[in-house]
């Protein structure tokens, strides 16, 4: 039983993909299953239908566009946050940030809606960026990204609030995965007769991303029997893609890697390997395949920093390593492939400690908390 309905205004960008637009639809369904009303202004995108479908409201506006033309939205913006009566605007990327937070300041005290923003990632710093600090409360996904919001900002640090990202317990769960779900995408990458076991490596085909790092560790460690498979679209960065199968082939590990290309189910795709790898080499804000691999009850190798430290429990659920050189990934896989027993109480201990602290509802009840705290403390609560 709710003190009050609310009515909370997302604005994002735009709802194609992402851990920015999955927060937007994840909180928007929550919110709306606790009986408030979720509206989400974006430009748009093929997550619409799931927003809505989840029973928030969509808005079509471009505000995620990087041009004047994006004032023209100050004016209708104002109007809808009087006349909807919008408790709590959440702003979400820095472009529509921009446009929220200038709108809602225009409104007198007495009808403007209070404002949180959420830090998603790392924005390069200057005064563009400064407005996702500029909420009245301020999300960071990460311990680390609280750190860099305390460093880099003016930023009161009793306005600052950590709340993770999570997984979605119903869909990474090995019980709610069918094993037909789990032969087919096997049967699709040519690996149905594959015995050996399987590290896999779901990122995009990007540099940062660590796949060189992943193939030279791989290469120490050739004469072992283990299959890799690297899930990513192949199709975004061609000359990078080919670069690595050039890698693949002078490491003398072909046969023993596979470039899987694009994979809509994450979570087959997870319940098909042994062992899971976040090889980036930049620290990630959050890390998501990390904490969805341990939902699955798959051990974790990570580079060590970003959001790994805090979503990986070395020597517990996985192992953290240098993102400096190969040895030490290549160590931790040696030792993950040769263990199975290892991986399963690992594994185990991963699926429990991920389940109790990083699931979609766990971030969504805390978000909730969140906005009633601050409402509270300007005497707009219940």
């Amino acid at each position: 039983m709710v003190a009050r309905t609310l009515t909370v205004v997302q604005m994002l960008p735009e709802l194609e993909a992402g851990g920015v637009e999955r927060g937007a639809l994840e909180t928007g369904a929550y919110l709306v299953n606790q009986g408030h009303r979720s509206l989400v202004i974006s430009g748009g995108g093929r997550l619409v239908p799931q927003l809505t479908g989840a029973g928030s409201e969509h808005i079509a506006w471009k505000v995620g566009e990087k041009n004047l033309f994006l004032l023209k939205y100050l004016a209708p913006l104002r109007s809808l946050l009087v006349k909807e009566k919008v408790d709590i605007l959440h702003l979400r990327s820095r472009v529509p940030a921009w446009v929220g937070y200038l709108a809602a300041k225009s409104l007198p005290p007495s009808k403007r809606p209070a404002i949180v923003t959420t830090f998603h990632g790392f924005y390069s710093v200057h005064f563009f960026s400064a407005i996702m600090a500029r909420g009245e409360r301020v999300i960071a996904i990460s311990q680390f990204i609280a750190d860099h919001i305390r460093e880099n900002y003016d930023t009161n640090p009793d306005k600052i609030r950590v709340i993770h990202r999570g997984y979605d317990p119903g869909h990474f769960n090995p019980g709610v995965v069918s094993q037909e779900r789990v032969r087919a995408l096997r049967k699709q990458w040519g690996l149905d007769q594959n015995t050996f076991p399987v590290i896999i490596l779901p990122a995009r085909i990007t540099g940062w991303k660590g796949h060189k790092l992943f193939l030279n560790a791989l290469a120490l460690i050739k004469d072992h029997d283990f299959m890799a498979v690297c899930v990513g679209d192949t199709r975004d960065n061609p000359p990078f893609t080919q670069s690595l199968l050039d890698q693949v082939k002078s490491l003398g590990l072909e046969g023993k890697v596979l470039f899987s290309g694009h994979c809509d189910d994450m979570a087959a795709a997870l319940m098909n390997a042994q062992v899971a790898v976040s090889a980036s080499l930049e620290p990630e804000a959050f890390g998501r395949i990390a904490v969805e691999a341990q939902a699955m009850g798959i051990p974790v190798v990570a580079t060590a920093h970003g959001g790994s430290l805090e979503t990986v429990l070395p020597g517990k659920t996985g192992w953290l390593v240098s993102h400096e050189s190969p040895e030490p990934m290549a160590a931790a896989l040696a030792r993950a492939i040769a263990n199975p027993e290892l991986r399963r109480q690992m594994g185990a201990r991963a699926q429990a400690w991920v389940g109790e602290n990083f699931t979609t509802t766990k971030m969504c009840r805390q978000t909730l908390e969140l906005y009633w705290e601050l409402l509270n403390a300007k005497g707009q609560g219940a």
